[in-house]
């Protein structure tokens, strides 16, 4: 079993591995080149639903699934830890005016989901707020979404109090350090940090990483920008989502309004036209934030992939080097059922659901 292990990124991906493995090994170590959870962890939106799990495959839902079920005692766990609660918020979700509402009701009849169709004239009732002109909608119950910046820094904090876990931020990672055909450690602009196994979870970094071994991995950048309105608490009592924009309402009456996706590298610089079209999107959706003031405006870097299927479990030909990285949108979705998965691969435990679609084996150039 390993002794030390080291973790590079320390994203909601990272920072959870760490959280599982801490238990069953000597020390654990989570490096980032920031502040942990400061990229795409903290940017996103934190649906725990994929936004249209029916198009996904079989991979992404089996993981979907099982951290969808976990994470309200994920959230209790951490609060009770913490004092910091990570605000895991059920509100359902309505989609609206959906071209493949048939696929997605075929689907929640194959998975046995709550998804069901609903007579718009019950989905204006619970949603009041709704812009005029939808016809169709379908609504899942039991959907929820958490604070993502909460749960970073909750998970951060349960980290801080375990003896054997060390986070250092700011530790820019140069390469990995090979002896005797394996990997024992990273090589830092400080020097060596040794282990007896790396677990690569640098989110969009990840596939620059990997190059310095040769090694060819598919995750590159996605950016996504994302406004804030403050409306009263009970302004949106559920998520809605139609033409590919979504808005998310927090406890404290934050509403989210997302996202754009464009391939401009690492470039996260908020942009005008992106805060217009995301202001038209939800001025349409819900017709008073035309009058709420837009109280942030970022961007992030999602860890693009093929199909949105993850890299978990070791790396061919490299001894010690594991990945869990390449969540794509779905990273706060996924990274409960990833992370509990990694520990199992990493401490020999039998795996919660079949590891083989995420193996990296054959899936690296």
């Amino acid at each position: 079993m390993s002794k030390q292990v080291v973790i590079v990124g320390g994203g909601v991906i990272g920072l959870l591995t760490a959280f599982n493995l801490a238990a069953d090994v000597d020390r654990v170590v989570v490096c980032d080149q920031g502040e942990v959870g400061r990229e795409s962890s903290w940017a996103g939106g934190g649906i725990v639903s994929p936004l249209y799990p029916w198009r996904y495959s079989p991979a992404v839902t089996a993981l979907a699934h099982w951290s969808q079920d976990f994470y309200p005692q994920l959230g209790e766990r951490l609060f009770a830890s913490t004092g910091v609660d990570p605000e895991v918020h059920t509100t359902g979700l309505y989609w609206l005016d959906l071209e493949d509402e048939a696929e997605a009701l075929a689907w929640a009849a194959r998975e046995h989901r709550p998804l069901s169709a609903v007579d718009i004239s019950a989905a204006y009732d619970a949603v009041p707020v709704l812009g005029p002109g939808y016809r169709h909608a379908i609504y899942m119950a039991g959907v929820a979404n958490v604070r993502n910046p909460r749960l970073v820094k909750s998970l951060k904090a349960a980290l801080q109090a375990l003896p054997n876990v060390t986070l250092r931020e700011h530790c820019q990672i140069t390469g990995f350090v090979h002896e005797g055909g394996r990997v024992t450690g990273v090589q830092t602009e400080d020097g060596v940090i040794a282990a007896d196994d790396v677990v690569l979870s640098a989110g969009a970094w990840s596939g620059d990483l990997l190059q310095t071994l040769g090694l060819a991995l598919p995750v590159e950048p996605v950016k996504g920008q994302m406004i804030l309105f403050k409306c009263a608490e009970d302004f949106l009592p559920s998520m809605v989502l139609a033409k590919g924009r979504y808005a998310i309402p927090r406890r404290d009456g934050h509403i989210l309004v997302g996202s754009t996706l464009e391939h401009a590298g690492y470039d996260k610089t908020p942009t005008g036209d992106a805060l217009e079209s995301l202001k038209a999107s939800a001025v349409e959706l819900l017709p008073a934030l035309g009058d709420a003031e837009v109280v942030g405006h970022w961007a992030g870097l999602r860890p693009g992939s093929p199909e949105g299927i993850p890299y978990i479990g070791k790396v061919p030909g490299h001894e010690g080097l594991w990945l869990n990285c390449g969540h794509y949108r779905n990273g706060l979705v996924l990274a409960p059922a990833s992370c509990q998965l990694f520990g199992d691969l990493l401490l020999g435990r039998e795996p919660i659901i079949d590891p083989s679609p995420y193996a990296p084996e054959g899936r690296l150039g």
